[in-house]
């Protein structure tokens, strides 16, 4: 694993579509915590977390870390106290009506 770019004083944050075991995060936030990192955040769409990915993330150097409910999460929120979780049930449930009346979703994704 290498690092390039200064993280020294500064908050960090890790983005992934998906986390399985998280090995590979967790590994990335020890490396930004030993060049200096002061907060390292994880941003993940899918967090599947299998095997002892809790454990590992709770003994991570990982801050927080932040999913989606595209998976269930709600095991998984009652053992990690540094996972929190976003609805986006209410994004799908749009998109899902949108398509079925051949509407756009591009609106979706305007943040204005």
């Amino acid at each position: 694993m290498m690092l390039v770019g200064d993280v020294a004083n500064r908050t960090a944050i890790l983005i992934d579509d998906l986390a399985d075991t998280s090995n590979t995060i967790t590994r990335a936030a020890k490396l930004l915590k030993k060049e200096g990192a002061k907060k390292v955040y994880a941003l993940i769409t899918h967090g599947v977390l299998s095997g002892d990915a809790i454990e590992r993330i709770n003994a991570s150097a990982l801050d927080k870390v932040i999913v989606t409910n595209s998976v269930p999460q709600e095991e998984h929120e009652k053992l990690c106290p540094k996972l929190e979780v976003l609805d986006v049930g209410h994004v799908f449930a749009e998109a899902i009506r949108r398509v079925h009346h051949g509407e756009s979703i591009s609106v979706l994704f305007q943040y204005d």
